[in-house]
Parts: structure tokens; C-alpha cells; sequence
């Protein structure tokens, strides 16, 4: 069964799944897909060609879908996938790829999307997200797992946030944020690693221990940043959280890596 208010436009050839429920004065367009239980409260917009994963909620005055914020985009194909049990809060904006990107925006599953945040084209955003009030991400992003990122915070185009990472509110985040680690400041810089949020999702004392360790002698002062890469992965090759980090950095991408500040205490 699906709900549609009276007041709701909702194009005839919208696909919209078992236990859809759209509220008052919502526009669904016409390459628009709702999986199951998916629920629009009110005065949302969802447009181009959108999928949207099951129990997913979005509140009042979200705008899905519409074209990217780009200035060569000619009315392509372009797409953007949303996944299960995600949170869209009011004035979120979400937007699909491009041509000169991967042509499609991909999120993942159980985010939540607070007031004002927005996803930029081409973005790929990992599961159990967060983004507080007004935070953006721009173009061709990349953000893992469990990220959070804090309010007004903003991350530049072609960046990466790692899995597990921590951006703080008002950050200014142009360059690459390792996995684990926590990021502050405008521009922001490396503040350690994301503790608290480890601790929450379940990281024993000993996988925190071996990280803050390799954290300490990667970020160290001494010797070239490449020397200190080659101690950690000696180190701690065996190590799957570490080695994540390692090849975080490893991988190839248009930005530098975020760093402690010199007088940091590491």
C-alpha cells in the first residue's frame, strides 16, 4: 500500500515501492524510485534519476536529486543513489554526477543527514555517516564509514575522509584525512586520532594502543615522511587497522594528506 497526500505531485511514472508514504505538498519526478517504507514528510523535492533505498525518512523542504552545481553540465544522464534507513533532515541538498565524474552520486546506508548539509555531484559517501547542521562536501569526494563530520564544516572538492574519521565543526578541509583521524581548524590540520569515536564503535584497547603508537612514530618529526611510512608498515604489517592508514596514504588522489601542526604534541 502507498500513501500520497492529496496535496503531493507525483509523476505517473515514478516507481515507488510497498509502504511508500508521501506527505503534503511533495513533487516526486518522473525517473524517480522509492524503495519500501521510504517516507517524504513534507515540501520535499526529489527529482531527476533518483533511487532512494528502503525506510529511508526525509523531512520538510529537502531538495533531492536536482541537476549538479556545475557549470559544463548539459542535461545528461546522470544519476544519484541513495541507500537504506538514512536520515534527511530539513534543507538538505543532494545532487547527481556529471560526465567529467563517475555520471552518478552514491550514499550509502544508515547516514544521517542533519539541517543544511549537502552532498555534492560525483561524491561517494560510505555507510553510518554523519554530517551536522550545514555541512558540505564538494565535488568528487570520497567519504568512508562511520565518518563524522561537524557543523559548518567543509570539505574540498576531490578530497578523502578515511573510515572512522572526525571532522570538527567550522574545519576547512583541504586535503586528505587519514582513517581514525581527527581534523580541526581552518585550514584544518591532523589533531590526533578519533578516540572517542573508536571507543563508541567497538575498538579494543589493544587495536588503540597499536594505533596511537603508529600514529606517533608516522606523524613524528624525525627523518622523511616516507622513511617514517617504511618504520610503520616494518612495524606493523600485520596490522589491519594500521595498514588501512598506510594505504589510505599510499593511494593515489589529487590532494596531500592532512597533517599535524609543527608545534603539535604527538
Amino acid at each position: 500500500m502507498v500513501e500520497i497526500h492529496s496535496t503531493a505531485i507525483v509523476e505517473s511514472s515514478a516507481e515507488l515501492a510497498e509502504g511508500v508514504a508521501i506527505g503534503p505538498y511533495c513533487i516526486v519526478g518522473s525517473d524517480v524510485k522509492l524503495g519500501e517504507r521510504v517516507r517524504l514528510e513534507a515540501h520535499v523535492v526529489i527529482n531527476g534519476h533518483t533511487q532512494i533505498g528502503k525506510d529511508t525518512i526525509i523531512y520538510p523542504f529537502a531538495s533531492i536529486g536536482q541537476p549538479p552545481q556545475h557549470m559544463q553540465y548539459a542535461g545528461e544522464k546522470v544519476k544519484l543513489v541513495i541507500g537504506d534507513n538514512n536520515i534527511i533532515r530539513e534543507h538538505v541538498t543532494m545532487n547527481p554526477g556529471t560526465r567529467l565524474g563517475h555520471g552518478q552520486t552514491t550514499i550509502g546506508d544508515n547516514g544521517f543527514f542533519m539541517v543544511g548539509s549537502h552532498v555534492a555531484h560525483d561524491c561517494c559517501v560510505g555507510n553510518n555517516v554523519v554530517f551536522a547542521n550545514n555541512a558540505t562536501i564538494g565535488g568528487h569526494v570520497k567519504v568512508g564509514d562511520f565518518v563524522m563530520i561537524g557543523g559548518l564544516a567543509a570539505i574540498h572538492q576531490h578530497g578523502r575522509i578515511g573510515n572512522h574519521a572526525f571532522v570538527g565543526g567550522m574545519a576547512a578541509v583541504a586535503n586528505d584525512v587519514i582513517p581514525c583521524g581527527s581534523v580541526q581548524g581552518n585550514h584544518a590540520h591532523l589533531a590526533g586520532l578519533n578516540i572517542i569515536g573508536l571507543k563508541r564503535r567497538g575498538f579494543s584497547r589493544d587495536q588503540i594502543h597499536d594505533l596511537r603508537n603508529a600514529y606517533r612514530l608516522l606523524f613524528a618529526w624525525e627523518g622523511t615522511f616516507q622513511e617514517r611510512i617504511d618504520d610503520v608498515v616494518n612495524q606493523y604489517e600485520s596490522n589491519p587497522d594500521v595498514m588501512e592508514i598506510i594505504n589510505f596514504i599510499k593511494e593515489d588522489s589529487t590532494r596531500s594528506i592532512c597533517m599535524p601542526l609543527p608545534e603539535s604534541s604527538i
